[in-house]
């Protein structure tokens, strides 16, 4: 299995100087693989430079949303530690590759066994944090083999994950490679405990810190609140095409209403398409005395201080890849609604659609917003989210004691 899983990642890796221009995050993702030389040159020597390193993996932006707590607050107590950020999408990349909390960032390389190596001797980590679950196994090979302490956060797994069939020993091995796992629920307890792994904490989900500390930072974005007259809000967060086909029925049936629209990808010409249906004005031509209905985003980065804002939240995904970060919007007490194809394995989108205080939306949502208690979901959401606090304390007592 080992053999002909790195045979498979090599022979990948050898089709990339054939997509070299591709556009979009393929493209970006193909040239951060192509430029791997001179990733590991920068980063030999700026381990020269450091005398210890932690180290954080995220696969993407929302991987990187749970592990920022523990980074950060990890960073506050250990001022003599670097922090090594890598992440394999650009969707996480892209976006946080300035990010001030973390000394040197860039893209995790292809899990073939010898760029995996050569990564893991030019890092010299002495801690190795993976969010949720990045579970490259030549990888995480390397990493324990040069003596770091690997460490799992966040973690979330499903039966029907390879690890959990009688024919995936080769990955199960990944899993028992980590000193410690910090898994979310108690259902991943049941699976680790099926296969013999002992060495995890149910810690539950840093994302939780995460939003109640956004949350009280409260930031403002300037004019917005003049835009919005008072009116009721609808914030939709990171929005695909199939979720606009459900909302903008919606935003006609509501002229009383005001609308912030935050897409998944910031493609003009699907802004523009989505303008000339609904009318509307973009962010970056904001003008708070504007009389539109609709606030298109069209940049990154704000989403989060954005749905303070609202009085109802779409989250989009669930109809297409899979659903986006609903604790951003409940953590305001907000009634939360997303597709009703791809949540499943959120835990939080099930805990909170029990709870009535998600909805998944089939086509209509008009039908089940005429039905909300809006106080009463308040109530419910911000008590969900209180006593789901506290993983990050968790997380940092077990890495408090310096190696």
């Amino acid at each position: 299995m080992k053999t002909l899983y790195s045979t498979a990642m090599r022979v990948a890796l050898s089709l990339f100087p054939l997509a070299k221009g591709w556009k979009g995050k393929a493209g970006l993702l193909v040239n951060a693989q192509l430029n791997f030389e001179e990733t590991l040159s920068k980063l030999s020597a700026w381990r020269d430079s450091c005398e210890h390193v932690i180290w954080f993996h995220c696969a993407s932006l929302g991987e990187f949303e749970q592990g920022r707590p523990v980074l950060e607050e990890y960073k506050k107590l250990h001022s003599d530690y670097k922090v090594l950020l890598t992440f394999f999408s650009p969707s996480g990349y892209e976006v946080r590759k300035n990010y001030a909390g973390a000394d040197f960032i860039c893209y995790v390389p292809w899990d073939v066994p010898g760029r995996a190596r050569a990564f893991v001797k030019a890092a010299r980590a002495e801690k190795v944090v993976i969010v949720k679950y990045e579970f490259w196994p030549n990888l995480i090979h390397e990493i324990k083999a040069s003596g770091a302490e690997l460490i799992g956060i966040s973690v979330i797994l499903r039966e029907n994950q390879a690890f959990f069939k009688p024919w995936g020993g080769y990955l199960r091995d990944v899993l028992f490679a980590f000193d410690q796992l910090f898994v979310q629920n108690q259902k991943t307890v049941d699976l680790l405990e099926k296969i013999g792994y002992r060495d995890y904490t149910l810690a539950g989900d840093t994302r939780f810190d995460r939003v109640i500390a956004t949350a009280k930072v409260g930031e403002e974005i300037q004019g917005l609140s003049t835009f919005l007259e008072n009116k009721k809000v609808l914030v939709a967060g990171s929005v695909w095409p199939e979720d606009m086909d459900v909302l903008i029925p919606f935003m006609r049936n509501h002229p009383e209403m005001k609308f912030i629209v935050a897409p998944h990808d910031i493609k003009s010409d699907q802004i523009q398409k989505w303008r000339s249906m609904t009318g509307g004005i973009l962010y970056s031509q904001f003008d708070p005395q504007s009389k539109e209905q609709i606030l298109y985003i069209d940049n990154v980065g704000i989403l989060s201080k954005l749905y303070k804002y609202g009085h109802y939240a779409w989250v989009g995904g669930a109809y297409r890849t899979g659903l986006h970060n609903i604790l951003e919007p409940v953590v305001f007490g907000v009634p939360v609604f997303f597709g009703n194809k791809k949540y499943k394995k959120f835990q939080e989108a099930l805990d909170l659609l029990e709870l009535g205080v998600a909805y998944a939306i089939a086509e209509n949502l008009e039908e089940v917003f005429l039905q909300l208690d809006p106080l009463a979901i308040k109530t419910k959401a911000q008590t969900y989210v209180r006593a789901n606090a506290g993983a990050t304390e968790k997380i940092l007592r077990y890495l408090e004691p310096l190696p």
